[in-house]
């Protein structure tokens, strides 16, 4: 059963970082610490850093430094243009492919 969960995060789990950083930038710590607060979709830090790092570099996610108020500086994450529009359009088909999914599995409307 862990195999299921594991396939279900896995097409999943960079929408869900582009909407973590939709409205507020996040460093990667605060992002992995949210990402444990949900059993669903606990993912460790060999897991998130390097989705960081493919998002980064795809262009949907940008990054700065700051100044941190404890400690060295820490590395910020926001959202971009072309990031904004990939959440938007997965939005739009998971809405779409849960309807179906539930529908088909029978946690829905009867087909």
């Amino acid at each position: 059963m862990a195999e299921l969960a594991t396939s279900l995060r896995r097409g999943t789990l960079e929408f869900c970082v582009l909407a973590m950083v939709e409205h507020e930038d996040r460093y990667g710590t605060e992002i992995v610490r949210r990402f444990g607060e949900e059993p669903n979709l606990a993912a460790s830090e060999g897991t998130l850093y390097p989705l960081l790092s493919r998002l980064r570099r795809s262009g949907w996610l940008d990054t700065k430094w700051a100044e941190s108020p404890s400690g060295p500086p820490r590395r910020y994450y926001s959202l971009t243009s072309d990031g904004r529009s990939a959440l938007a359009h997965f939005r739009t088909e998971w809405v779409s492919f849960r309807s179906t999914v539930d529908r088909l599995v029978g946690t829905g409307e009867a087909a």
